[in-house]
C-alpha cells in the first residue's frame, strides 16, 4: 500500500513538472519578441537601444518586458529623458525614445558639453553626436553640468536657439557655428564657411537662400561671404581657400 502511495505520488509530481515544463515552452514560444520597433532615437542606433532595453536573460521576453516595464520607463541614460515599452503583440514591442532637447554643444578639456536652449549643460561626452551642432566663440572658465555654461552675456543663448530653429527650418545640417564678439555668425558646412554678418533681421533671409547656394558650391573649398551682397553682380561672394 505504502508503495502504492509512493508511485502515486511519483506521478504527480511527474505530471506536475511536465506541466509546469509545457507552461514555460509554451511562454517562451508564444512571447518570444521576434519584431522590435524603436522610435525617437537619435544619438543611440536602434541596435544599442535594443541592448537596453532587452538585457538580462528574459529580456526577450514581452511578458516579461510588460511586467518589468509597467507603468515606469528606464531613466539614467546619457542624452536620454526616459524610454517606455509599448507591447504589441505577444511576440512584438515598440520602444519609444524620449530624449533630452539639446541645443548645441561646445568643447572642453576634449570633452563635448551638450547644452539645452537656455544654457543648461545637460550632458558631457567624449564622443561628438552628429547632429548636435559645435557652438564656437563662447567663453567660459568652468562647466557645472546641470548649471548654466557662465559666459558673460547670456543673450547669446537666445541667438543660438534662434540659428539652429531656422538651420532646421531650412534642412541645414552645420556641424560649426561660430560667433565672434560683435555677435557676428559663421557657419561650417564640410570646406566651406559661411559667413551671415550680425543683422538678426535679415538671418531667416539668407538662410531661405543658402540651400541652394550650397549645392553650387559642392567640392569647393573657401568662405561664402553673405553678411554683404554685391549690387553689382548681382549675387554673394564666395572666396575660395579662406
Amino acid at each position: 500500500m505504502f508503495r502504492k502511495s509512493k508511485v502515486g505520488i511519483f506521478i504527480l509530481l511527474a505530471l506536475m513538472f511536465l506541466a509546469v515544463a509545457g507552461a514555460v515552452g509554451y511562454v517562451k514560444r508564444t512571447y518570444t519578441v521576434r519584431t522590435v520597433y524603436v522610435e525617437g532615437n537619435v544619438h543611440y542606433t536602434e541596435e544599442e537601444i535594443k541592448a537596453i532595453v532587452m538585457s538580462g536573460p528574459l529580456g526577450d521576453n514581452s511578458l516579461y518586458l510588460s511586467l518589468k516595464y509597467k507603468n515606469k520607463g528606464i531613466e539614467g541614460i546619457p542624452f536620454v529623458d526616459v524610454v517606455d515599452v509599448d507591447i504589441l503583440s505577444p511576440d512584438t514591442v515598440k520602444i519609444i525614445v524620449y530624449e533630452k532637447s539639446l541645443t548645441g554643444c561646445v568643447r572642453y578639456l576634449d570633452t563635448y558639453i551638450y547644452f539645452d536652449r537656455d544654457g543648461y549643460v545637460v550632458e558631457s561626452s567624449g564622443i561628438r553626436t552628429v547632429g548636435v551642432p559645435q557652438i564656437m566663440g563662447l567663453q567660459f572658465d568652468y562647466i557645472v553640468t546641470g548649471e548654466k555654461l557662465p559666459v558673460e552675456n547670456e543673450e547669446i543663448f537666445n541667438s543660438i536657439l534662434d540659428i539652429t530653429q531656422l538651420l532646421q527650418k531650412y534642412d541645414l545640417a552645420s556641424e560649426k557655428i561660430y560667433f565672434n564678439r560683435a555677435g557676428a555668425i559663421t557657419l561650417y558646412f564640410g570646406d566651406v564657411k559661411v559667413s551671415l554678418g550680425n543683422d538678426p533681421a535679415k538671418l531667416e533671409d539668407k538662410l531661405m537662400l543658402l540651400p541652394g547656394l550650397l549645392v553650387s558650391l559642392e567640392g569647393k573649398n573657401g568662405t561664402l561671404q553673405m553678411q554683404t551682397y554685391d549690387a553689382d553682380r548681382g549675387k554673394y561672394v564666395f572666396k575660395p581657400g579662406i
